[in-house]
């Protein structure tokens, strides 16, 4: 054997030896930050205990209307409501309980009560336009956004920009939605996207342990599955169908919009959706007898009156049109049955308020997108 081949062979050992290092260390390097991932024991805050955690929630009052759930029952009126039920211990606790955490101003993209909060300590102060890149990418997990905030040099915890300069960040990601609670797939996979991320900035961050997490985002979608109504109220026609084309005309006249994706809307006047109305038919049909008012309860605020303005708007169209206003049952809806609708409407607001997620709000139009 030549000199030649002797030395090949050595640094073919010794390459073959550095791979396998390499891979034992990235090994190692992986089982740790899972073990990091999952060894705190950091309280979420909708699983803190409240000054008053031992006085039992009071049952709320259902409104009477349909709500987005599969075990709802017919009332003698036609109005379709779910079964009474107490607010979730978790939810019933969380007005109390963002009292007591640390404070967070309502505007911002993250919220102590939507939000799973993970701190990031960072080894230097960074410029925001250093940090907005690493986190463009890990804006959301499964169907839960995934949004940041940062400490500003000398201030307070704002939205990042790319000129101010920060010395913490945090991150929040959305414990529930209309669609499910956040799960640890969908959290574990966050925990390792975020650690890379919190490699390229120079940052530790703090993640909060995974069961208090579950638990939370259990409580948080119980409380949107029972306060997820739609209240909807229908115009039958009293003679011969309506014509989509002529129809449509007529909606733009009362105001409504028709968006690009097909909806037609009724704007409250500041960007946000007070109602909508379906024509109960596919986009290829010439014409309807029906058509149907649509009030998404939690998402608009009190102070609009939508229910008042969605009511107005049928009696409208219906006298315009040669139409009934009707409930889901196809029954004439009396001026009585409307008052009782709208007395429970109220009721809705203010069991809404009392959780601390107020119709209308930042953080009611995020649970109930």
């Amino acid at each position: 054997m030549t000199d030649l081949q002797t030395s090949l062979i050595a640094i073919g050992g010794a390459i073959v030896a550095g791979v396998i290092g390499y891979n034992k260390w990235q090994e190692y390097k992986a089982k740790k930050s899972v073990e990091r991932a999952f060894s705190s024991t950091s309280d979420d805050v909708l699983m803190t205990p409240s000054s008053r955690s031992d006085t039992p929630a009071p049952a709320r009052q259902e409104p009477g209307f349909f709500a987005a759930e599969p075990d709802v029952a017919s009332t003698p009126d036609g109005i379709v409501t779910s079964d009474d039920a107490p607010l979730p211990e978790g939810a019933a606790a969380s007005a109390e309980t963002v009292a007591t955490a640390r404070p967070m101003v309502r505007n911002l993209p993250v919220d102590d009560l939507v939000d799973c909060l993970i701190p990031l300590t960072l080894e230097n102060p960074l410029r925001g336009d250093k940090i907005l890149g690493p986190i463009h990418n890990l804006r959301h997990v499964g169907s839960k956004a995934v949004h940041y905030i940062g400490l500003r040099e000398g201030g307070d915890w704002e939205a990042i920009t790319h000129a101010n300069v920060y010395t913490a960040l945090q991150a929040g990601v959305q414990l529930a939605n209309r669609a499910t609670a956040l799960n640890e797939i969908e959290y574990s996979e966050l925990i390792m996207s975020l650690r890379a991320v919190a490699d390229e900035l120079g940052a530790e961050p703090d993640v909060p342990d995974m069961t208090h997490v579950m638990q939370s985002a259990r409580a948080l979608h119980q409380f949107i599955s029972e306060f997820d109504a739609q209240l909807s109220v229908n115009i039958q026609s009293n003679g011969a169908p309506w014509a989509i084309n002529t129809l449509l005309t007529a909606l733009e006249k009362q105001g409504f919009d028709l968006r690009p994706e097909g909806r037609l809307v009724m704007s409250d006047g500041e960007g946000g959706v007070l109602f909508s109305l379906s024509t109960n038919v596919t986009l290829a049909a010439d014409t309807t007898s029906r058509l149907t008012l649509l009030l998404d309860v939690p998402r608009v605020a009190p102070g609009h009156n939508a229910f008042g303005a969605l009511v107005a708007c049928a009696r409208s169209l219906a006298l315009r049109m040669d139409g009934t206003v009707v409930d889901d049952g196809n029954q004439p809806l009396s001026d009585q049955a409307l008052s009782e609708i709208a007395s429970q409407v109220d009721d809705f607001y203010a069991n809404m308020e009392s959780a601390d997620i107020p119709a209308g709000s930042m953080r009611a139009l995020r649970l109930f997108s």
